[in-house]
C-alpha cells in the first residue's frame, strides 16, 4: 500500500540555485515563474517610480526599490515586488546589500493577466502575515488603484483611486499622486 509523499517545501537557498535568466517568486515553498510584464504595465511602473522616488529622495524618508528585487519574508516566501518603499526606521532590512530581508513598509504590485489572482489573493494575505504597512494594487487596464492598510495580521481594502482622482497615502503623508499623470500614455 503505497502512502502519500509530503511535499517538499523549497527555501531560499533553492531559490537562489534556481537559473538566472528567468524571474522567480517563492510562494509557501513553491517557486513560480513571473513572466515580464507588458508595455503598459512598465510604463505604469516608470511613471509610478519617478514620482514616488522623487517624494521619497525630497524627504530623505528611505529606500524605494523596483523589480526584480528580492523580498525574503520567510525562509519559504521570497517575492520580487513592482515596486516596494523601506522607510529609514527600517533600513536595517537592506543591511546584507543582496535582498531586502522582512516586510517593507509599502508593497505595490501592478496587476498583469498572469499574476492578478495571486496579487490579489496569496500575496496580499502573505504581506498582511508578514507586517507591510501599506499595500497598492495597481490596474492598469481599468486605471485604478486600490489601496490597503494593515490592521493585525490583514491588509484591509481602505480605498480605490480612478484615472481622475489623487491618490494621498496614509504612509507617505503629504504625497499626492494624479492618476491622470500614471495613467497617461
Amino acid at each position: 500500500m503505497a502512502t502519500a509523499q509530503p511535499a517538499v517545501k523549497l527555501t531560499y537557498e533553492d531559490y537562489c540555485a534556481a537559473p538566472d535568466d528567468e524571474r522567480y517568486e517563492l510562494l509557501d515553498g513553491n517557486l513560480n515563474m513571473v513572466p515580464a510584464p507588458n508595455i503598459k504595465h512598465q510604463r505604469v511602473q516608470l511613471k509610478l517610480a519617478t514620482r514616488l522616488d522623487l517624494f521619497i529622495e525630497g524627504r530623505a524618508l528611505g529606500t524605494l526599490l523596483t523589480a526584480p528585487c528580492d523580498v525574503m519574508l520567510s525562509e519559504t516566501d521570497v517575492v520580487q515586488p513592482d515596486l516596494l518603499f523601506v522607510s529609514r526606521e527600517r533600513e536595517h532590512l537592506l543591511r546584507d546589500g543582496q535582498k531586502v530581508q522582512g516586510a517593507p513598509d509599502l508593497v505595490i504590485e501592478i496587476l498583469s493577466p498572469s499574476t492578478a489572482d495571486r496579487d490579489r489573493g496569496k500575496k496580499l494575505a502573505l504581506y498582511g502575515r508578514h507586517g507591510v504597512t501599506e499595500y497598492w494594487l495597481v490596474d492598469p487596464v481599468a486605471e485604478t488603484i486600490q489601496t490597503h492598510r494593515l490592521q493585525g495580521e490583514i491588509l484591509v481594502p481602505t480605498r480605490t483611486f480612478g484615472r481622475e482622482e489623487t491618490l494621498r497615502s496614509a504612509l507617505l503623508v503629504g504625497l499626492e499622486l494624479r492618476l491622470d499623470d500614471i495613467f497617461s500614455s
